[in-house]
């Protein structure tokens, strides 16, 4: 949705002198609040919060047969849905294309860092082995669903244990859950999408910010021994330059150390509360 000429000039005029609306700088993010455990019935799952724009995600796990070209690995299955509770732009029905978008940004920014390990995920070769379910919602969209959306993703599956496999009778004893963790690894990916407007670029717009946006690009970020670019997804018609592109990516490399401190934060706080 277009915002008017009006409010698109005074976000450019604000924008000229270095502010946003709400006295933010350009690339900084609003208050990022990630409650991990909000779903006792799922076995991994999360709450992220942007600001006003709120997303839940979780994991379930199911045995199912490999891919063909994949025999030894598990598999994961990656969903978006925005709820028209979350915006009146929302309709009820099939996922919209930006919900389609977002789920292969997320899916994509999992599954080319390595995070998972999907050999481990392996139970018999050729025959068994677990599918990862990740399910996002929108709860509220206040702008940059994109980046809660991920950050979500992420922190569900950090969440997320395995639920006890009966192997003499070949099934999951849904609602009993182990102690063992998904086999994840240190490439955690965190996705972060730069915005256009007029000849300037900001992180995480406001819903208005975002309507008036000519352009978006998300980078994939993880850092292990050094930091990777795993994926990146370009949106709307306007195009960035080669200067935009590098600036995006030395950008996304140093805020990806902040948001990751962030999520390792969470994580200990809510490893802390389960020993409580």
């Amino acid at each position: 949705m277009e915002v008017s000429n009006l409010t698109k000039k005074r976000i450019i005029d604000y924008m000229k002198e270095g502010k946003r609306f709400d006295n933010r700088e350009l690339l900084e993010y609003r208050d990022i609040k990630i409650e991990l455990g909000v779903s006792k019935n799922a076995e991994g799952s999360a709450r992220v919060k942007l600001g006003d724009t709120e997303v839940i995600a979780g994991v379930k796990l199911e045995i199912g047969e490999p891919y063909t070209d994949h025999p030894d690995a598990g598999t994961l299955i990656t969903t978006v849905e925005f709820l028209p509770l979350s915006s009146e732009r929302f309709e009820p029905g099939p996922p919209r294309i930006d919900a389609i978008e977002t789920a292969r940004i997320v899916d994509r920014g999992v599954r080319e860092s390595g995070f998972i390990d999907f050999e481990k995920l392996c139970v018999k070769k050729g025959e068994k082995v677990w599918t990862i379910f990740l399910d996002i919602y929108s709860l509220n969209d206040a702008g940059n669903l994109i980046d809660a959306a991920c950050l979500a993703a992420v922190c569900a599956l950090k969440d997320a244990v395995f639920p006890k496999y009966n192997e003499k009778e070949e099934r999951i004893e849904y609602g009993e859950f182990t102690t063992k963790k998904l086999p994840l690894t240190d490439a955690t990916p965190i996705t972060m999408t730069f915005h256009k407007i007029d000849d300037t670029l900001l992180l995480d717009p406001a819903r208005e910010e975002e309507d008036a946006s000519e352009a978006r690009l998300s980078i994939a970020v993880s850092k292990n021994k050094e930091a990777r670019v795993n994926a990146i997804q370009k949106g709307e018609g306007t195009a960035f330059d080669k200067k935009e592109i590098f600036r995006i990516i030395d950008n996304a490399v140093k805020k990806s150390s902040e948001i990751g401190g962030i999520i390792d934060d969470s994580v200990k706080a809510r490893e802390k509360a389960k020993k409580a």
